[in-house]
C-alpha cells in the first residue's frame, strides 16, 4: 500500500473526548477569548449561550469563572465568580481575568458615556440596541471638567484620542460620518456605577456646577 493510498483515521475530537459537545467547548472558547457575546454582533451566539447556559457555567466552574447574562441589553459577559471573589465589590485576583486600569480622564469619559447611556434607557427603554451621541455634546460635558487646551482642536483631538483609547474595552464604537459614536451596552458592567456617579459629582463640585444632574440606571 503506497503512502498516497493511506489514510490516517482522524483524531477524536477533543470534546467528545471530554464529554464536552462541541457547541458548548465553542462558547466557552469566545467567552475566554473575548470576555463577552454580544446579541447585536453575533445573535446566534447570544442565543445559544441562553440555550446553553447551565452547560457553560459547568465548563467555566472549575476556573472560577461564570457567566453575567443580560437577556434585556442582549449581552453574555465574563466574570470571576462569587466564590472566588468574595463578592462582587471586594478586591480579588484570577490568573486568567487582570482588571482593567483607566487614567483619570478615561473614567471621567466613561461616567459621561454611561450617563447618556442611561439617559436613553430611560426614555427608550431597556434593551435599546442603537444608543447613539454626537461627538460635540460628548465634547461640550468634557469640557466642563477638564482643562480646556485653548484650542477647538486640540480639545476635540482630545476626545477622539480618550475614545479611541476605550474601543478595545467593548463600550464605544468608531464615530461615524455623522459625528456620532455608538455607546455599547457592555459599559453598564464596566464599573460600578456608584463610583462612576461618585465621580461625575466630585467633578461637578470641583467646577462649581449645581447638583440634581445625577442619574441612576433604571435596573439598579
Amino acid at each position: 500500500m503506497t503512502y498516497e493510498d493511506w489514510q490516517a483515521p482522524a483524531p477524536a475530537d477533543e470534546s467528545e473526548a471530554s464529554g464536552i459537545p462541541a457547541e458548548v467547548k465553542a462558547l466557552a472558547q469566545e467567552l475566554l477569548k473575548n470576555g463577552f457575546i454580544e446579541s447585536s454582533a453575533r445573535p446566534a451566539d447570544f442565543n445559544a449561550v441562553l440555550r446553553l447556559r447551565k452547560e457553560i457555567d459547568a465548563v467555566l466552574e472549575p476556573l472560577d469563572l461564570r457567566i453575567d447574562l443580560d437577556e434585556m441589553r442582549g449581552l453574555a459577559v465574563l466574570r470571576v465568580a462569587d466564590s472566588a471573589s468574595g463578592t462582587p465589590d471586594e478586591a480579588w485576583s484570577h490568573p486568567l481575568v487582570r482588571r482593567q486600569r483607566l487614567t483619570l480622564e478615561q473614567s471621567l469619559l466613561v461616567a459621561i458615556l454611561r450617563q447618556f447611556h442611561v439617559v436613553q434607557e430611560l426614555e427608550g427603554g431597556i434593551g435599546v440596541r442603537e444608543v447613539r451621541v454626537p461627538l460635540d455634546e460628548l465634547l461640550s460635558q468634557l469640557q466642563v471638567f477638564l482643562t480646556d487646551t485653548g484650542s477647538d482642536t486640540k480639545n476635540r483631538q482630545r476626545l477622539l484620542t480618550l475614545l479611541d483609547q476605550l474601543k478595545p474595552h467593548g463600550i464605544v464604537s468608531e464615530p461615524d460620518s455623522r459625528g456620532e459614536v455608538t455607546i455599547r451596552p457592555l459599559i453598564t458592567r464596566l464599573a460600578n456605577p456608584e463610583t462612576l456617579t461618585a465621580l461625575l459629582k466630585h467633578f461637578r463640585e470641583l467646577a462649581g456646577e449645581p447638583e440634581g444632574n445625577e442619574t441612576t440606571s433604571p435596573d439598579e
